[in-house]
């Protein structure tokens, strides 16, 4: 009897640690984005995003501070819906694709927060590295499908442009700036594990 009890804690404790342990998941750059918003003459939003995301997600939903992200972004993959502005935004006076094709986020913590969690990283963009705060939702729950494992993730910040010397800008003739200094960013990633 002690043989069997002694046995039977092995296993579940054998597969509680295969449960602990992490997955590496493959970010899909087909099915993600990174959508923003903003202002616009002071009054409305303008809307785009950049696709094409890849990355590799370690996800441990036990220990979700022992998880972490690394993504890039090809910034030429920009899309607002207007052709004549995303060519500007391409060029020199904004994010400068030729010199600067990439934005990558690479995690440095996970926290436990509001419901979901505060993943802090460093964003490297337009030749500049800074500290960024993502507000991210728990991840979905796994999904089977083609011989492989999806979970979905979904997070939020707010960056502003200029700590990343993106500071051109027009004037309007009551001296408001054309275009906001705050951008809504929010992430909407499909990662995947192959059986």
């Amino acid at each position: 009897m002690k043989f069997r009890l002694a046995a039977l804690a092995v296993l579940l404790g054998a597969t509680s640690f295969a449960c602990a342990q992490p997955i590496n998941l493959s970010i899909s750059p087909t099915e993600s984005s990174a959508n923003f918003s903003v202002k616009h003459l002071d009054i409305a939003r303008v809307q785009g995003q950049f696709s094409h995301i890849t990355g590799t997600i370690v996800l441990n939903t036990h220990h979700m501070s022992r998880s972490s992200v690394q993504a890039t972004i090809p910034v030429k993959t920009i899309d607002t819906g207007v052709s004549m502005r995303d060519h500007d935004l391409r060029g020199a006076d904004f994010f400068n694709v030729a010199k600067y094709p990439t934005m990558i986020f690479k995690s440095t913590s996970v926290k436990p927060d509001k419901g979901g969690y505060k993943v802090v990283g460093n964003l490297t963009m337009h030749g500049v590295t800074r500290p960024v705060t993502l507000q991210m939702q728990p991840p979905s729950k796994p999904v089977s499908f083609h011989g492989a494992t999806f979970r979905g993730f979904e997070a939020t910040t707010t960056l502003n442009r200029r700590n990343f010397n993106l500071k051109w800008n027009g004037m309007l003739p009551d001296g408001n700036a054309m275009i906001g200094n705050k951008i809504r960013i929010t992430l909407n990633i499909e990662a995947s594990q192959k059986k």
